[in-house]
């Protein structure tokens, strides 16, 4: 998603840089047009207010070149506003040079094309509006140039000096119709294809992540094989010891404690063997959703019994069951451990249903995410903590995102971070 936001940022940028490539092409076209016709048709043209707005225009030219050279980002609203002074600058320059009779008059189509391309449907809507309006009412008012006048047999009306023929009139039309088309089935086309582009780019970051964890589950594999004879070692010569040193109270003490982490240590060996098997079946137990909820805490409370919490846990979640998988318990203990590992006071755990989803709420008093990487965290392997892997957030996304799930982070003020869990029932 990184990636995805940094190219829709830049994206503008690129489209502001393209349309002066194509204004400098117009300009030049345009300078050459005046130049013609100051040549063969000097008396024809007002020259000042062409040369006055020609100059405005390659002013402006000439000043959006030099912005694209400067760090700042574009955004879609600037551009939208170059193409309305191209849009305004163009029907100016035809009310003094024929207006809709002029022939040039049909390239207001392509400020309608690009927008329709770049911006969203509000921008295209409006920059097709005002073309249709200037068209119309360059129709009756504009400054008549003789070379551009055409005079058919069949007109309109009866009257000779009636202002419209049917070849102007069809042109207007051919260009209604054409803006209106262009607009409503460019801008669709120009989303589906801004869609699928979000998607693929969401697949490879999808897939990156995937080799990722699978990465890991390889690496975590052969790792539980390996710590397991040393953990029956251990057993072993903490029990000789335990039995060697019974009468000193304190070394004792000291070794109950070792004994009961190491015999920890193996039953999740096991556990993780059993549920990795019960997962490739399908097989787990069906509990009430509160009951296992509630389990999840019991069994985070046993490995985290220092971290003191309120839990608020509705009682509405007793109605419905769910499989009790225990990927999911994993990611939750996750984002539980994250939250008391964060927080130097009370964590509070807030559990509750609403329109068919399960949600977690983590509330905690730590010093909050890091701004550089609170994108990234859930997406790649990164970690705030000192001595964090920096896999449990990744886990999590992952795990819950399997099961249709999200989970969001968000600023907690004055301090911490709130951590929201949500799971489809």
């Amino acid at each position: 998603m990184d990636t995805l936001n940094k190219l829709d940022r830049a994206a503008p940028a690129k489209h502001l840089a393209q349309l002066t490539i194509i204004r400098s092409i117009l300009l030049s076209c345009l300078w050459f047009s005046v130049a013609l016709s100051f040549w063969f048709t000097p008396a024809q043209i007002t020259y000042t207010p062409v040369l006055i707005l020609l100059l405005i225009f390659s002013g402006i030219h000439g000043l959006t070149y030099l912005r694209l050279r400067k760090l700042l980002p574009v955004t879609d609203w600037e551009f939208f506003i170059q193409l309305l002074i191209d849009v305004l600058c163009l029907n100016a320059l035809f009310y003094f040079s024929g207006g809709a009779n002029n022939p040039f008059i049909s390239y207001l189509l392509v400020p309608i094309c690009i927008s329709a391309a770049t911006l969203a449907w509000r921008f295209t809507w409006t920059i097709t509006a005002l073309c249709l309006c200037a068209y119309t009412l360059l129709l009756f008012f504009h400054v008549n140039l003789p070379i551009f006048e055409m005079r058919h047999n069949h007109d309109l009306s009866s009257h000779s000096d009636s202002p419209l023929s049917w070849h102007i009139l069809g042109m207007w039309f051919n260009f209604f119709i054409s803006a209106i088309l262009i607009t409503y089935f460019v801008v669709k086309m120009a989303k589906t294809l801004r869609q699928q582009d979000q998607l693929l780019n969401k697949l490879r970051e999808d897939e990156l992540r995937n080799e990722q964890l699978m990465a890991v589950a390889m690496l975590a594999a052969g790792a539980a094989h390996e710590i397991n004879t040393p953990l029956s070692t251990m057993t072993v010569l903490l029990s000789e010891l335990r039995n060697e040193f019974k009468h000193n109270t304190q070394l004792s003490a000291d070794l109950e404690l070792l004994s009961g982490q190491v015999n920890h240590c193996a039953r999740t060996l096991k556990q993780l063997v059993h549920d990795s098997s019960a997962a490739s079946q399908g097989q787990f137990k069906q509990l009430p959703i509160k009951t296992f909820c509630l389990s999840i805490i019991d069994r985070w409370q046993l490995m985290r019994p220092s971290v003191q919490f309120e839990l608020s846990c509705s009682d509405t979640l007793n109605q419905q069951t769910m499989s009790a998988d225990p990927r999911i318990e994993q990611a939750i203990i996750n984002l539980l451990n994250n939250a008391a590992d964060a927080s130097t006071d009370k964590i509070d755990i807030k559990i509750s249903s609403a329109h068919k989803w399960l949600i977690w709420q983590i509330i905690d008093s730590g010093t909050g995410i890091l701004a550089s990487i609170h994108h990234s965290l859930g997406k790649r392997v990164i970690s705030s903590k000192q001595n964090g892997l920096g896999l449990g957030m990744l886990l999590s996304h992952a795990t819950l995102k399997h099961y249709g799930g999200s989970v969001t982070q968000s600023d907690n003020s004055p301090q911490g971070t709130i951590t929201e869990l949500r799971l489809p029932l």
